[in-house]
């Protein structure tokens, strides 16, 4: 879902999600029904909030609407609705929401770029090692592919996101 030459909406990032990117498709009376489904106290959102969200005319949700709609879309973490470049990059953000991901990457910050770089060969060694698929090489339910990040611009990306920045 990374867009290299314009910002993302919050209209274009909600209809990718109601596509299936991140689990079933939905429509807004889906999408609606799944917020009235969840457990706990969320906000209900009426089908016809969910199509002006999707469609652009309405552009101002309350957070209270904005975690409900995450929340039924399958956790999706809500900062990806934010109108920023770095938070268009999903699979950084469900990253991110991980507290031991995060205590890697506190621990990265700082090494040296030396040491970074044999910390990155030897996970991508073990990853090998476990059968797993390795990171970047999978495109989301879209079928494009992304614009993999060079070491340090990931690096440099983690570090900043830690930051606030």
């Amino acid at each position: 879902m990374v867009n290299s030459n314009r910002r993302l909406s919050l209209a274009e990032k909600l209809k990718a999600l109601m596509a299936g990117t991140q689990g079933p498709a939905h429509t807004s009376r889906s999408l609606s029904a799944s917020v009235d489904e969840l457990p706990g106290e969320y906000a209900s959102v009426s089908h016809a909030a969910v199509a002006k969200l999707a469609n652009g005319s309405q552009d101002n949700p309350t957070v209270n609407t904005i975690m409900a709609l995450c929340e039924a879309l399958g956790g999706v973490p809500p900062a990806h609705l934010l109108p920023h470049d770095s938070y268009a990059d999903l699979d950084a953000l469900e990253s991110f929401e991980d507290p031991q991901a995060r205590r890697v990457l506190l621990l990265l910050q700082g090494l040296p770029q030396s040491e970074l770089c044999n910390v990155i060969t030897d996970l991508e060694r073990r990853r090998a090692d476990l059968g797993l698929p390795q990171v970047g090489d999978t495109s989301r339910a879209t079928g494009k592919r992304r614009r993999r990040r060079s070491r340090d611009e990931a690096a440099r990306y983690a570090a900043d996101a830690l930051e606030g920045l």
